[in-house]
């Protein structure tokens, strides 16, 4: 119910634009969606975000009596990752920021669908009605480019949900996230193993250097205000968070994860997940 509630938010902001986003991204697909040779999945989206929500929610964090040390899954090592950390999800006073985050990243979600469908038509074999003949049909990637934002919202919803979303504090000249690491991994929670998309918006950039560095893609995302980057979660886009200098980082970050093989496909083992 809690991720319905979150996806909710963001499928009403996505239906007010519509018809303005989709016009855009059509734009941002003809300039994007070229014939790759050696696409490295990592995109990143300028304006995700504006200035002015992304101070809002520094100074948020900075008055905050909720700060704690930032931890991995072995738990708190400062030698590995030095933050300082608020899980802003599930607390009623961040509700707005919250909503706020999933709403910019859907947006961006969509793009990115738009771009490589298979992060969602890979794993999961997704049917479509047909408006007019009434027939279920198996979605092929042109299928999915060409849905408008409604439709593809919906297919998000169905397929994935929202991870817990953290904002971060890098100290300047000392903080950072310098071990290599990946967002996948076995732990006594289970939702670790259905992370497939890591997403960070950057909400400052009066620093040096804090760069997102990507081992095997060698390539380094330098952070500027109100850009969203979105990659994938696994072991191929091994990754860390440069040290900033000069002044300190501040990020919100989280994940897209799978549904539960229950929301999927309900109690039908064989069955393919549909959309209307």
């Amino acid at each position: 119910m809690v991720d319905r509630m979150r996806w909710g938010c963001c499928q009403r902001v996505v239906s007010r634009l519509a018809p303005r986003r989709r016009s855009r991204e059509n734009r941002l697909f003809r300039r994007t969606h070229t014939p790759m040779d050696h696409p490295d999945f990592i995109e990143v989206f300028d304006h995700a975000l504006a200035a002015e929500q992304c101070r809002a929610l520094i100074t948020a964090f900075e008055t905050s009596d909720n700060i704690h040390r930032g931890a991995m899954g072995g738990g708190v090592e400062t030698s590995m990752k030095n933050s300082w950390d608020i899980c802003i999800s599930d607390d009623t006073r961040w509700k707005q920021a919250e909503g706020a985050l999933n709403n910019a990243m859907l947006r961006s979600l969509l793009a990115y669908l738009r771009k490589y469908p298979y992060t969602i038509l890979g794993p999961v074999w997704l049917r479509m009605k047909d408006p007019q003949t009434g027939t279920s049909t198996l979605l092929s990637p042109e299928n999915l480019i060409a849905l408008d934002d409604m439709r593809l919202t919906a297919l998000v919803m169905k397929a994935f949900r929202p991870g817990k979303i953290n904002v971060q504090k890098y100290i300047a000249d000392e903080g950072g996230y310098p071990r290599w690491h990946c967002e996948v991994y076995p732990e006594r929670r289970p939702d670790t193993l259905s992370r497939t998309l890591l997403w960070t918006m950057y909400l400052n950039d009066d620093f040096s250097e804090g760069e997102t560095e990507f081992y095997h893609q060698q390539r380094k995302i330098t952070p500027k205000t109100g850009s969203l980057l979105i990659a994938p979660a696994g072991f191929t886009h091994t990754h860390r968070g440069n040290r900033p200098k000069g002044g300190h980082k501040y990020i919100a970050t989280s994940w897209v994860l799978f549904q539960s093989a229950e929301v999927l496909y309900g109690t039908q083992a064989a069955a393919e997940p549909h959309i209307a």
